[in-house]
């Protein structure tokens, strides 16, 4: 046990000082992408709220639109309260909100607050909030509260803030916290305090009382834990399993919430009504069956990159909508493909100028970089890239549109890159891939956007990119890319084909798992790389894989140094009966080396390493094995897989014998 732990401080003090000397590469490396392992974040699963954005509070603002899915409405995730049998009601109004954008709030009518039993407390009439699936608090830790309040009827309020523990029907809820405010206002006022549960709870509720007759006006409700990622109002283990990854871009806001999924035009995602004072953004319609509160809005994007690293990618709408039906989804059968007319063009060209003036701009001479200053973040974001589409069917109509924005973008900004779209299912034959194919060499593109889906005998079968040109200047993004389950063999083939596309990476300069989360009991698509509840995270195997490639990250491709028993050179082809794999790839800048073996295979191999032409490896190295059963699943009944690390004797030339079903990195330091 301590040979192991001097060798892994080794590692890490060698690493740690090597970092500082880059170095040159060894003859026979091909230059690759070092930001080949990114991820993509949709609002979908119930991602952001209730998830990934650390608000425990659900429909804080009473929104909604006629049109939402599920019986969504204004009171969703809230109930009457009155003990003691106080009696009242309550009214969802519109007239005279906090903000335009923000347009519904409860208006509480108190006829009568009466304590039922001399011997109870417990009295008010109220609301109170379930949050999602309750709020899970801890016992000493501390949680924002903050409500807007307007007293219209009668004298002063008093209003009682408790965070409790129902105890079921007929007794008092246990007390957590509370605090109490005293409403005068006859204008909109926000009121702040910090509530501090004496207990740990998993089922927690938000209890507002108020304690006097009259009328009152609520709007803005908010539990916001205080210790969030990095203090910006992420989830903190989420976000942590996020760093794990080590991932060097984020693609958002999505996916299908882009240009509205099936909805229509009307639904599309507006980056400017996200990025102001959270009482002023404007909430919508999610695609995928809920409401987004757009509390996780641009600003949060931006700094969550900022936070980890990562290269923002924003994706903007096209001036094209989701097609339903017409890409081949048939999940919206009679969904068209609608589309701004040409002479409203130049608001879509706007919506991208406008962006990146508002994430690198100057405060004192742009009015949308003044908009970021005024947020908290004075400095620019630094954005290089930018999507234009997601998935659309590439009819002439969106040729026509997208043209039409990336030509303007590109001649005012020329600094910035500009992703594209292959609409979805992008393979040979699809007609909409090869027509984005066929825009993208028009333009000049820098970066096509590829999508697609597959069983794992996709996965471990094809070798898409092998073939791909070398002779033009557009690069493949593989933005949203998944087996149809989440098995440890689904797993392997991803990681089998993301060796692959390492070795195409000169092709291939981008890639995302999709979709990323997804919530127990709020889930909508699968398989999805991270699933949680209120108390944690569950990673897949696939994020196990993910997570691997994420930390071997180099800017050199070497295809020659691993060879496996009984074939004569490095297996690269697309046979049916291969389902193993290798890559070793180098690091310049921190001097790292990793090699990389998949075998997917129900047969144990043997791989022959030299790695003669690194001349300065250092006396240890870093193993990670992942392994088991083929059907097994990380899931919420249990995590059997998971990466088993040792600390290993460095070696230029060896033999390393693969268990079936398995995924090997070793990784050195130079």
């Amino acid at each position: 046990m301590k040979r192991s732990v001097l060798f892994s401080a080794a590692l890490l003090a060698a690493s740690s000082l090597s970092a500082q000397k880059p170095m040159t590469a060894p003859a026979g490396g091909k230059a690759i992408s070092n930001e080949l392992i990114g991820i993509f974040f949709e609002d979908i699963n119930n991602s952001a709220d209730g998830g990934l954005y650390a608000e425990l509070v659900q429909n804080g603002s009473f929104e909604f639109s006629p049109v939402e899915r599920d019986g969504w409405g204004a009171g969703t995730a809230w109930r009457l309260i009155r003990p003691g049998h106080s009696t009242g009601w309550l009214e969802t109004r519109m007239d005279a909100p906090v903000h335009p954008n923000n347009a519904n709030y409860m208006r509480i009518h108190i006829e009568r607050v009466k304590e039922y039993y001399d011997y109870t407390g417990w009295k008010g009439f109220g609301l109170q909030n379930d949050g999602f699936d309750g709020f899970s608090v801890k016992a000493g830790e501390k949680y924002d509260f903050s409500a807007f309040l307007r007293n219209v009827e009668g004298g002063d309020k008093q209003i009682r803030v408790c965070l409790v523990e129902p105890q079921g029907w007929g007794k008092d809820p246990k007390l957590l916290a509370e605090t109490t405010f005293t409403a005068s206002e006859k204008a909109w006022k926000k009121y702040e305090a910090v509530l501090t549960p004496d207990s740990t709870c998993q089922k927690a509720v938000l209890q507002m009382l108020v304690l006097n007759v009259g009328a009152i006006d609520v709007d803005v409700v908010s539990v916001m834990p205080k210790d969030t990622y990095k203090g910006h109002g992420l989830r903190k283990d989420l976000a942590q399993a996020l760093a794990d990854l080590h991932p060097k871009f984020m693609r958002f806001p999505g996916g299908c919430v882009v240009h509205g999924g099936g909805d229509g035009f009307w639904n599309t995602y507006r980056w400017k009504t996200t990025i102001g004072p959270k009482e002023q953004r404007k909430q919508m319609k999610n695609t995928w069956g809920y409401h987004q509160s757009m509390g996780l809005g641009y600003f949060e994007y931006f700094q969550f990159c900022e936070d980890l690293g990562m290269e923002p990618v924003p994706i903007l709408p096209s001036g094209v909508s989701c097609q339903g039906a017409n890409g081949g989804w048939n999940m919206w059968p009679t969904q068209a493909q609608d589309v701004v007319p040409m002479s409203e063009m130049d608001e879509w060209v706007a919506e991208a100028i406008d962006l990146i003036e508002w994430a690198n701009g100057d405060p004192a001479t742009n009015k949308w970089a003044k908009m970021r200053a005024d947020a908290g973040h004075p400095k620019p974001f630094n954005l290089k890239y930018l999507g234009i589409g997601n998935e659309e069917k590439i009819s002439p109509e969106f040729c026509e549109r997208f043209k039409y924005i990336y030509e303007r973008v590109t001649k005012t900004h020329p600094e910035i890159i500009i992703v594209g779209t292959a609409g979805p299912g992008s393979h040979a034959g699809n007609p909409d891939y090869e027509a984005g194919w066929k825009l993208a060499k028009e333009l000049d593109m820098p970066i096509l956007d590829e999508h697609y889906y597959e069983p794992n005998t996709y996965f471990l079968n094809k070798r898409q990119y092998d073939n791909y040109p070398r002779d033009g200047k557009t690069k493949v993004y593989l933005g949203e890319y998944a087996s149809k389950d989440k098995k440890l063999i689904d797993a392997l083939a991803e990681g089998l084909y993301l060796l692959h596309v390492e070795r195409n990476a000169d092709v291939v300069s981008m890639t995302s798992y999709a979709p990323l989360f997804a919530r127990k009991n709020g889930t909508q698509w699968n398989p999805d790389m991270i699933y949680y509840d209120n108390e944690r995270p569950f990673l897949t195997c696939s994020y196990y894989v993910q997570q691997l490639f994420g930390q071997s990250s180099g800017n050199y491709y070497y295809g020659d140094c691993v060879k496996f028993d009984g074939d004569a050179a490095d297996v690269i082809q697309p046979q049916a009966d291969v389902h193993y794999g290798q890559s070793v790839v180098l690091n310049t800048q921190t001097r790292q080396l990793f090699v990389k073996i998949c075998n997917a295979s129900s047969e144990a191999k043997k791989a022959n390493i030299d790695l003669s032409r690194f001349k300065s490896l250092k006396k240890v190295a870093k193993k990670t094995v992942l392994t088991g059963n083929p059907e097994d699943e990380n899931n919420f009944e249990g995590q059997p897989i998971a990466p088993q690390q040792e600390t290993i004797k460095a070696q230029k030339k060896f033999s390393l014998d693969l268990k079936p079903y398995s995924f090997v990195m070793i990784e050195y330091a130079l």
